[in-house]
């Protein structure tokens, strides 16, 4: 297994080559589109991380995650290493795994199916500390070969305890062996009739064949007129994000000039913004007042486009504003900065935590509540159907018990609770 502690995942670097990524080796069987869902998941971990050893639990929200909280699980060990609680399933990989009721612990996870083979894995990342990458192939419940890819990733509650752990998964179903040979005979008799009517060009799944020339076409590039409207320079920079996008260099030289050239727009709307906001409601996107170049980049990148890829792009159109770079400016910028655009991305995520206030510890904010609030009547806590509840006492100056809160009946946690409470 990869341990991926230590190993930086250049975001730039994921929009030209996944393929030359350190962090998990693919598989040939295993397209890329799966490949990157493990390298997105293994950067929005690594975003999380800041100054300390482990990311914090309390920054995860599962399902909040668009690109892959539906493919993810998040795992609690506070009740024990050996029967982690299951205390998010997305929707997908429920659906995968055939899931229909409720699943409280990994013990409950159905066999043969793809969330069981969790179970081979999760212990590593205890003793690692670190994340985890994974890759098998099996047959599941249903008699079908599955190609699967995972990744496992450590959170803590206390900063230094691992006691939970998300995991991503993607997968792949293969075609049966007449399904597949029905569709080489095609492929073949498909080939034979276009080699027979033209050229054709071979086509690399990994840039140019060896020995040819890596250069980038960056012909019709050019910056229109400053008194142009802004249509064309919408469209030009569109056109840069497409040429980033399909860009067989292995250089960051097409997708800096997009990134210029998307800046190079964002500053013409502020001289046409009636114009820049009739373009954002045809589009149907929303500018924010906490992060309005946002809507720039999804405009000329398009909203599906990666959300990692969309808040880093407008974080570098942000610092360009505050440093007052001027037309055409920001795509040598990013060139010449010490690191590129990960470094610049970098340093200004820190440049704003420094800046941001204190935070009140939750923990200490939570015990000070407590510490000061008035006992509750022992009658007027509800019990399950057994009779049971999970309350908070709090010793008084007199040596005394006072309950001054309770969980609600029928919480996961408290369930958990009763659990630990019972071993």
């Amino acid at each position: 297994m990869d341990t991926l502690r230590g190993q930086e995942i250049s975001s730039e670097q994921d929009d030209f080559d996944y393929a030359d990524s350190q962090a998990i080796e693919a598989p040939p069987s295993v397209g890329s589109d799966e490949r990157r869902m493990q390298v997105r998941a293994y950067n929005y971990w690594a975003s999380l991380l800041g100054d300390r050893a482990l990311p914090s639990i309390e920054d995860l929200s599962p399902d909040h995650l668009e690109d892959f909280g539906p493919n993810s699980v998040l795992l609690d060990f506070s009740t024990g290493l050996d029967n982690p609680a299951v205390v998010y399933l997305g929707t997908a990989l429920r659906r995968e795994c055939a899931v229909t009721g409720a699943i409280q612990f990994i013990n409950d996870v159905p066999s043969r199916s793809l969330l069981s083979r969790l179970t081979d894995h999760y212990l590593q990342i205890i003793a690692n500390a670190a994340p985890i990458g994974f890759e098998a192939g099996f047959v599941n419940q249903r008699g079908a070969e599955i190609l699967y890819r995972g990744i496992l990733m450590p959170f803590s509650s206390d900063g230094e305890t691992i006691d939970f752990v998300f995991g991503v998964i993607s997968w792949k179903e293969l075609a049966s062996e007449a399904i597949s040979d029905e569709l080489g005979r095609e492929v073949d008799a498909a080939l034979r009739g276009s080699a027979q009517s033209r050229d054709v060009a071979p086509i690399w799944a990994d840039g140019p064949a060896a020995g040819e020339e890596d250069t980038l076409d960056l012909a019709g590039m050019e910056s229109p007129a400053e008194d142009a409207p802004l249509a064309d320079w919408l469209a030009l920079a569109r056109d840069g994000a497409e040429q980033a996008r399909t860009s067989e260099a292995r250089t960051h030289t097409a997708l800096y000039r997009a990134i210029g050239l998307a800046y190079d727009f964002a500053l013409m709307s502020e001289a046409s913004p009636d114009d820049y906001a009739e373009m954002l409601t045809d589009a149907g996107i929303k500018a924010q007042a906490r992060s309005p170049l946002t809507a720039v980049v999804k405009l000329v990148f398009g909203s599906a486009y990666d959300k990692t890829r969309i808040t880093e792009y407008a974080t570098a159109l942000e610092h360009a504003k505050a440093a007052g770079l001027g037309l055409g400016a920001l795509g040598d910028y990013l060139g010449q900065y010490p690191g590129g655009l990960k470094a610049l991305i970098r340093d200004e995520r820190a440049q704003r935590r420094a800046a941001l206030p204190d935070r009140p510890d939750p923990r200490q904010s939570a015990r000070a509540a407590l510490k000061s609030a008035a006992p509750i009547d022992p009658v007027a806590i509800p019990t399950d159907a057994d009779g049971l509840a999970v309350v908070i006492a709090r010793r008084e100056a007199d040596g005394t018990i006072a309950i001054v809160g309770a969980l609600p009946d029928g919480s996961d946690l408290g369930q958990r609770v009763i659990v630990a409470a019972a071993r």
